[in-house]
């Protein structure tokens, strides 16, 4: 199988998106992914998966902590942004907690320590043990077969 064909299969698994956040020397960097899943409740530990071109990488590596902001539906434009999909870009208000900006109206704010890290293929998987979380309301931000989307109410 090629390439592309790997990625449009990968693509028919539905996903939520999120904006991987962290700071180094409280300069903030940001990232859309949406490779995040939960993996453990006792540690509480997520894992998110940064490709080695990504700006991000390098980020992590210094910080050694990260926060997971879970988007709502009406923040598709703070993902385009964070993606590098739109030139003109806006300034972003940041909160910090536990020295971690997040990002306000996300549905959740998931902030963690590196708990460890695996070399993956031409990704690392982030292991983060969570510190913290802000929970918050709303209708995710989806996605799906390259496009986003929204949960439809049933």
């Amino acid at each position: 199988m090629d390439d592309r064909t790997f990625r449009n299969a990968m693509g028919k698994f539905a996903t939520g998106v999120t904006v991987i956040t962290t700071a180094v020397d409280r300069d903030v960097h940001g990232m859309t992914a949406n490779a995040f899943m939960s993996v453990s409740l006792n540690p509480r530990l997520v894992l998110i998966s940064i490709g080695e071109k990504a700006k991000m990488l390098e980020k992590l590596n210094q910080s050694d902590a990260f926060a997971v902001n879970i988007l709502s539906e009406d923040q598709k434009e703070l993902s385009m942004q964070f993606a590098g999909q739109i030139q003109k870009k806006r300034e972003v208000t940041f909160e910090w907690l536990h020295g971690i900006p997040i990002l306000n109206g996300a549905l959740a704010n998931i902030v963690c320590h590196v708990y460890s890290k695996q070399l993956a293929g031409d990704h690392t998987l982030f292991i983060g043990e969570v510190i913290d979380v802000v929970v918050g309301e709303g209708t995710p931000l989806t996605f799906f077969a390259g496009k986003y989307g929204k949960i439809a109410n049933i």
